[in-house]
């Protein structure tokens, strides 16, 4: 279910994203700038995965590398580190590190703590002008 996640959401099939969850679902995003709220369900999935087309063709090209899968105590649980790794417009590449702690049960997420770092990801997708606009807001 992890690999079905992250390569999905690398290669842009958003639409497909929201099957891999359960209908009750509690996925967090800490690390989140700015904060997010918790995502408890496919339907708060399903606009969580949605893209404008106009901001589609403008995102970078992205791949899933280093991957490492620990499988825990808990056998519904793992924690996988990876990185999300873009190539810009003038093929430069800029890996975005990420940790998913995920909870599966009966074939679906039911539960995920997706920790990526904001930074990088804005300046990845060439977007820190929104990410600045985001912080100057939560500052008032």
């Amino acid at each position: 279910m992890f690999l079905r996640l992250v390569h999905g959401v690398a290669d842009g099939n958003s639409s497909e994203l929201p099957d891999l969850y359960g209908e009750v679902t509690d996925v967090r995003h800490p690390m989140a700038t700015p904060e997010s709220e918790p995502l408890t369900s496919r339907r708060a999935l399903r606009e969580h995965f949605t893209v404008p087309p106009e901001m589609r063709e403008s995102l970078p090209k992205r791949s899933v590398v280093d991957v490492v899968v620990h499988e825990t105590a808990d056998p519904e649980v793992i924690v996988a580190e990876f990185a999300y790794e873009f190539t810009l417009p003038d093929d430069a590449r800029s890996k975005v590190p990420c940790v998913f702690v995920m909870r599966v049960r009966d074939g679906q997420i039911i539960e995920s703590r997706d920790y990526i770092d904001p930074i990088r990801t804005y300046t990845a997708r060439g977007d820190l002008d929104r990410l600045h606009a985001s912080l100057r807001k939560g500052v008032s």
